[in-house]
């Protein structure tokens, strides 16, 4: 009889496993055949348009969405947050979740209304997903992961406040605004360079820690630095690099930084007794070239704060969800577009492949802008553009949390 039933149970395990495997040949097919590039690049579109986050039409826009945003709280109070299960969720994967995912992306505007949602994370809602991550500044990789599930369970009255607060932060800016300038949005840690009210160029950025805040002014550029020297800051030499010392002896001759006295005199660090604050006594300069820390290039402007625009060597720095690791300078990705934008006036037919090689030769040259270019670091936590499309970041300064809408300049 033992040997009967096994026998007969033999068939319907083959079953199951044959049904499985059909399972997964059909899922990996349904994986395959979603345009997730296409998906991607369709999200960017959306968010990445020409119209500048400091402009008069993006405070009409504000309006139009605050005014969505107050009619929808109206009705329906908030939206749900994401459960537990929805945590993780990814393309090809079939759960309930997913279909309480569908619905909520349809509040946002992410995904098409549909009167019935499936709980397939199929390719309709891959590309939801990718636009929400797109429209919070997230790495778009079309799962839920960490970043996309907080920013999921953030509720509505509160992106709600957001837009206010915002609304009048651009208005304020939007009245200062010349036809040619730079802006620098902090939360975003995105930069700007604008000309007849449009986007010409937009870079990823890295700006300041929340304990070493890059202060919002409005200034003007004045010149750029090829290959530059670094001198360090005494805030840095007090706060990083003794501490660096006493970790590694040989720090500053592996990054090619040198001290000098008073007189102009170089020391060795042997001279200095790195168990205390000695050293912030001295002068810490770091020669040229491609490990500098301010990389090939520093873009000056005036300010009070020693801050300014520059290169990196960290460049895997720039595809980071947050991007705050600076002590209030900004770093700017593909720096050479923007460069050779910013001496456009000053002759010489400077473009981004020339730029790229006049550092790579070698070259040392503070060059001043004939024309002086504004520049304005700002905080902008939301904002939308004439597509309807709305942004959102974090409140990494914490300016929203005190309805702080007017800032001192520097």
């Amino acid at each position: 009889m033992a040997a009967l039933s096994a026998g007969l149970a033999m068939p319907a395990i083959v079953r199951a496993e044959e049904d499985n495997f059909w399972d997964a040949l059909n899922k990996d097919k349904r994986i395959k055949n979603v345009d997730q590039e296409g998906n991607t690049a369709t999200a960017k579109s959306l968010v990445d348009t020409i119209e500048p986050i400091l402009s008069y039409d993006t405070s009409y826009n504000l309006q139009l969405a605050i005014q969505n945003y107050e009619a929808f709280i109206a009705a329906n109070g908030s939206w749900e947050a994401p459960t537990r299960e929805t945590f993780g969720l990814k393309l090809g994967e079939s759960r309930r979740a997913a279909a309480l995912l569908k619905r909520r992306l349809m509040i946002n505007g992410d995904m098409p209304l549909e009167k019935r949602v499936n709980d397939e994370f199929d390719a309709g809602l891959d590309a939801a997903v990718r636009l929400f991550q797109a429209r919070h500044g997230l790495v778009i990789n079309g799962a839920v992961d960490e970043a996309t599930f907080y920013a999921l369970s953030v509720p509505a009255d509160y992106r709600l406040n957001q837009l206010r607060l915002n609304a009048q932060r651009i208005d304020q800016w939007a009245s200062a605004l010349s036809d040619r300038y730079v802006a620098v949005n902090i939360p975003a840690a995105v930069v700007e360079a604008v000309e007849g009210a449009q986007v010409v160029q937009r870079h990823n950025s890295v700006v300041g820690k929340v304990d070493r805040a890059t202060p919002i002014l409005n200034s003007k550029i004045f010149q750029v630095k090829f290959n530059p020297y670094w001198t360090v800051p005494k805030s840095i030499i007090e706060k990083d690099m003794i501490k660096y010392m006493n970790e590694d002896p040989e720090y500053l001759t592996k990054f090619r930084i040198r001290i000098f006295d008073g007189k102009g005199n170089e020391i060795p660090p042997t001279d200095i007794n790195w168990q205390t604050t000695e050293a912030v006594k001295y002068t810490f300069r770091q020669d040229p070239g491609g490990e500098n820390s301010m990389g090939h290039c520093k873009i000056d402007f005036y300010n009070k704060y020693d801050v300014y625009m520059h290169d990196t060597p960290q460049k895997a720095l720039f595809g980071e969800n947050a991007r705050f690791h600076s002590s209030g300078c900004m770093r700017c990705e593909n720096i050479e577009e923007l460069v050779a934008w910013l001496l456009r006036d000053n002759g010489g037919g400077w473009t981004p492949e020339s730029v790229m090689a006049a550092w790579e030769q070698g070259m040392r040259e503070d060059i001043k802008l004939d024309v002086q270019i504004p520049i304005h670091t700002t905080y902008i936590t939301a904002w939308a553009n004439r597509q309807g499309t709305v942004s959102f970041r974090d409140d990494v300064y914490q300016f929203d949390a005190q309805g702080i809408v007017s800032f001192g300049e520097g």
